[in-house]
């Protein structure tokens, strides 16, 4: 995988983040640049951490499926699309009650939620040739700055911009998914065919 396509994977990942982000964003009275940053190092690092657990269950599976690891990454990666896009045409319920305040563990959960799909890439990236450490920071940093930016821009935006930005994501993701196949099946000698 290379340098742009780590950085779309890395942007993608974060969109379900952001959207979150402009959620919380939406919750305070003047949302703060100090309380942003701890909201989106929290997701950050989080979303760090997730793929590379992914990753190593993936590891462990590599040897037993390594014919089929293309397709199961663009499998992968085109449900996760699917679903983020799903997400991002659904009507959000309304809010009957909002936090009053973002503890610790209240943002820690919603960065897990929002983080199972990067664990689920781990997996998919474990049958590729990457760099897990680049690629984990990479989505760290991107998740920390999308969600200080959605958290500072979440009263004035609402829900809209955040189920815009997870379609987008999810969009990215089946894109990423299918040059990873495009680029696998074109290689001779790798089961694909050489396209001219």
């Amino acid at each position: 995988m290379n340098f742009t396509s780590t950085v779309l994977l890395a942007f993608a990942m974060a969109t379900d983040a952001f959207a979150a982000a402009i959620g919380k964003g939406a919750t305070l009275s003047k949302p703060r640049l100090r309380e942003a940053l701890r909201i989106g190092i929290i997701f950050g690092v989080i979303e760090a951490i997730t793929p590379v657990i992914g990753w190593a269950l993936g590891r462990t599976a590599a040897r037993y499926v390594s014919e089929w690891d293309h397709w199961i990454a663009f499998t992968l990666l085109a449900i996760l699309g699917l679903r983020m896009i799903r997400a991002g045409l659904t009507e959000p319920k309304p809010d009957a009650a909002k936090p009053d305040s973002h503890s610790f563990w209240l943002i820690a959960v919603t960065g897990f939620a929002t983080s199972i799909d990067a664990m689920a890439v781990g997996v998919g990236l474990a049958f590729m040739n990457v760099n897990i450490v680049f690629t984990a920071a990479a989505i760290g940093l991107a998740t920390l700055s999308m969600v200080t930016l959605g958290v500072m821009l979440g009263r004035v935006l609402g829900s809209v911009a955040g189920r815009s930005a997870e379609i987008l994501g999810g969009v990215l993701l089946i894109g990423i998914g299918a040059f990873i196949l495009y680029e696998h099946l074109s290689q001779p000698g790798i089961g694909g065919v050489v396209l001219r």
